[in-house]
């Protein structure tokens, strides 16, 4: 199992914007094209002044993520849908992919709650 945690330095006063792009829009179209989303929102704390936010994703494998993210990302519903809302209020962002277990990944689901 593979994790894949973002986070995102956000432009100045994007923040609740950025959160709700993500829930209303981006995570239900990652979840449609087969991408499982454990967990996404916003830092509690500012770093430096910049709101934060994060998206936590599982996949099986490291294949499997590129093939989904070449899909998801090549594709015309996100290229004229959200994708430039939610690009234009990232400053920057950062990637860590590391391999867990099944049920490590479980517990960090909480896709239910959101």
């Amino acid at each position: 199992m593979i994790i894949e945690i973002r986070t995102y330095r956000l432009e100045p006063g994007t923040g609740e914007s950025f959160a709700r792009l993500l829930r209303e829009e981006s995570v239900p179209m990652l979840r449609r094209f087969g991408i499982r989303v454990l967990d996404h929102g916003n830092s509690l704390v500012a770093e430096d002044g910049h709101e934060e936010a994060y998206l936590v994703r599982a996949f099986p494998d490291l294949e499997t993520r590129a093939a989904q993210e070449e899909t998801f990302y090549g594709s015309a519903a996100w290229k004229s849908g959200p994708r430039e809302a939610i690009v234009s209020r990232i400053s920057s962002y950062h990637t860590i992919v590391l391999e867990t277990s099944e049920q490590a990944a479980a517990s960090l689901d909480r896709s239910g709650v959101q």
